[in-house]
């Protein structure tokens, strides 16, 4: 009978209807859980994977991720290791395609942390300011400043916001 041709296709219309709609929320929901994914979760992900970062005075630094928090990522170039504020990342190639949440502790290492665990190693380091550098120790690291020992009693403060990569000097 007709009745049954009908009803056969009202009930197909509204399963393809379910089914686009069904389509659309997951669409919004992965659209959603992507907007809340930090590039340092990213970063985290690639942890033993070679990366390059265009920084925002335009150079470019590759190497191998050893370790990021939301402040602050760690490379590794088959030489000295070099620290990257993240504020200071223009662009970031070679991430892998999926991703790691922070912990609340990688949340909480701030640059600062990064600065004092050199001050504290006393590693002789070269501070990138974008306009220039200072090479040194790190004697102080301060509340928005460090402090670069030059030689003895010459004493550099680069604001933190102005580093631009901070690496290990070759002794």
């Amino acid at each position: 009978m007709r009745w049954d041709d009908l009803f056969s296709d009202l009930e197909a219309q509204l399963s393809a209807a379910q089914d686009a709609q069904f389509q659309a929320d997951v669409s919004d929901l992965t659209r959603s859980e992507r907007a809340s994914i930090e590039l340092a979760e990213r970063l985290l992900t690639a942890r033993g994977q070679s990366v390059a970062l265009t920084l925002r005075d335009g150079e470019m630094v590759r190497g191998v991720v050893v370790d990021a928090a939301v402040q602050w990522l760690l490379l590794e170039a088959g030489g000295p290791q070099t620290l990257v504020p993240m504020r200071a990342v223009a662009l970031v190639s070679g991430l892998p395609p999926r991703t790691s949440h922070v912990t609340e502790v990688e949340r909480r290492l701030g640059i600062g942390h990064a600065l004092r665990a050199l001050a504290r190693d006393r590693a002789r380091v070269i501070v990138d300011f974008g306009v220039g550098e200072v090479t040194g120790l790190i004697a102080i690291v301060g509340a928005d400043y460090v402090e670069v020992s030059t030689s003895v009693g010459a004493m550099s403060a680069v604001p933190i916001d102005a580093i631009m990569r901070v690496r290990s000097a070759m002794s």
